[in-house]
């Protein structure tokens, strides 16, 4: 449970066990400390079985197919979303057979397999609001976005959201643009270092 609670972002590893994140503070997480061990651990209020966020989780470990998730837990998407989905299908393979939406997302995709980072494309924040990253990296809880279409209004409108929506939940981001695609290999293991990934 406790690694479930960790990728969801509400617990992190501390040198004698776990204690809560920001995130995992507001929905009331609270750390305490064994007795005897030292150990550190985190209780939750009763509530916290109601949380829409960690029944989805859950329902995604526990299953193979959607069908068997409840519809309103697979259909949360927003118009945004949707519209930018089809605008941009899902059509180039990567080397471990993510389907991508763009060649700069395939490079990116392409060096994170080939760093040996297990990583997720396109997973949704574990929050209310409707958002989805690039990439997520659960052993460390990193989140990847690429900024790709910096001359469209609409999507640097989305991409603000987005950004104050990593801001205010505290959750780790590298943000990747045109410029750090051409020398991804210069630029992406430096940023993930600062989040103590070290791929070389």
């Amino acid at each position: 449970m406790n690694l479930i609670l960790s990728e969801l972002g509400w617990i992190k590893k501390n040198l004698s066990g776990w204690e809560p994140t920001k995130l995992g503070k507001s929905l009331g997480g609270k750390l305490f400390e064994h007795e005897v061990s030292g150990g550190t651990y985190v209780l939750w209020p009763d509530n916290i079985v109601n949380n829409k966020i960690l029944i989805a989780s859950l329902s995604e470990t526990h299953t193979t197919t959607t069908e068997t998730i409840p519809k309103s837990e697979t259909s949360i998407k927003s118009a945004n979303l949707d519209s930018f989905r089809e605008k941009f299908p899902a059509n180039f393979r990567t080397k471990d057979g993510h389907f991508v939406r763009s060649r700069a997302v395939v490079i990116i995709d392409n060096a994170l397999y080939d760093y040996n980072l297990a990583h997720a494309y396109e997973r949704k924040l574990p929050i209310e609001e409707d958002i989805y990253a690039d990439f997520f990296i659960p052993s460390e809880g990193v989140y990847i976005e690429f900024w790709g279409l910096e001359d469209d209004p609409k999507y640097n409108e989305r991409k603000k959201i987005k950004q104050e929506i990593y801001k205010k939940y505290d959750f780790k981001l590298i943000e990747l643009n045109d410029s750090d695609i051409s020398n991804l290999d210069d630029h992406l293991p430096k940023k993930l270092l600062k989040f103590g990934i070290k791929v070389y």
